[in-house]
């Protein structure tokens, strides 16, 4: 190999470095957004009903990568994909200390409030919202400021709680990963049983539940599961994520989880935590069509 040529292969390794390192650190975590469709006809749904739902998850607002007018972006998205619901599936706290500028739920819950479905608008929290709450972790619960932030905008975030609308059950968990116990562990506020126990009919059950890692103990009682909190992994290669926040790991990553004929959805969501890095996992709208 002459010189000129071995400085020609570094130059060409060195731009491709650089072109890969801003593509993960803030191309595709900051400027890119896709819509992700998924299709289900799960055994309990009853025949000939349908019902289209877009899922926004894991905002973790806070500029350079996702501030307001990111989630105005995400908000006019959604409007437009003729849905007839569409849920909020937690953590709209900032997930890393690479933040310029923070932006406050207060300021995030009325933009928010622009998105409009038939039959609602649905949201609860996710372990971020509840950790960056420190008043809420010296009480050990609620109430907790970004759901009050939501609910003053007309946004039901739903605690463990379940609400009918169109002849379809919304159930709400709280989080999994809410409260830090005394021993340092993650200690959950959510309810499973106590939640579908508000269920009076036999009318259709979506869940939402932040963790995706729940949908092990989920009867096949409820139609589909709709979760965030692992962002597909972050890096997501070839249908594998190398680290997973899940105690299943790429079981529960990302996509539609078909087990035993009960469904999951785990949506990649938008913003990201620990590092500001996505490779492989394009932030999403999700939108599940059943029926």
């Amino acid at each position: 190999m002459t010189r000129r040529g071995f400085l020609k292969g570094l130059l060409g390794t060195i731009l491709a470095g650089l072109f890969a390192s801003l593509y993960t650190f803030f191309i595709e975590p900051a400027l890119r957004l896709q819509v992700k469709r998924w299709h289900l006809t799960p055994e309990v749904w009853p025949s000939g009903r349908k019902l289209r739902i877009a899922a926004i998850s894991d905002l973790h607002v806070g500029e350079p990568y996702v501030g307001l007018s990111r989630v105005r972006q995400v908000v006019r998205r959604a409007n437009a994909l003729g849905a007839d619901m569409i849920v909020l599936l937690g953590d709209y706290a900032a997930g890393h200390h690479f933040i310029t500028k923070d932006v406050k739920i207060e300021d995030v819950a009325p933009v928010l409030a622009d998105l409009k479905a038939p039959l609602g608008v649905f949201a609860i929290l996710g372990n971020h919202d509840w950790w960056d709450d420190l008043s809420a972790q010296r009480r050990g619960g609620g109430p907790n400021l970004y759901a009050d932030a939501l609910e003053r905008v007309g946004i039901p975030c739903l605690s463990n709680h379940a609400v009918k609308t169109g002849g379809v059950w919304v159930a709400g968990l709280e989080d999994q990963l809410a409260l830090r116990g005394p021993t340092g562990q993650w200690v959950g506020l959510d309810d499973l049983p106590g939640t579908l126990a508000q269920v009076t009919d036999d009318d259709p059950v979506i869940l939402l539940a932040h963790e995706p890692d729940i949908f092990v103990d989920v009867p096949s009682r409820v139609a589909v599961t709709l979760s965030g909190h692992t962002h597909g992994g972050q890096v997501r290669l070839f249908g594998w994520s190398p680290v997973v926040p899940s105690r299943y790991g790429n079981r529960f990553a990302y996509g539609h989880v078909e087990e035993d004929g009960r469904h999951l959805v785990v949506s990649g969501g938008i913003g990201c935590s620990i590092l500001p890095v996505r490779l492989g996992s394009v932030p999403e709208i999700t939108v599940i069509e059943i029926g």
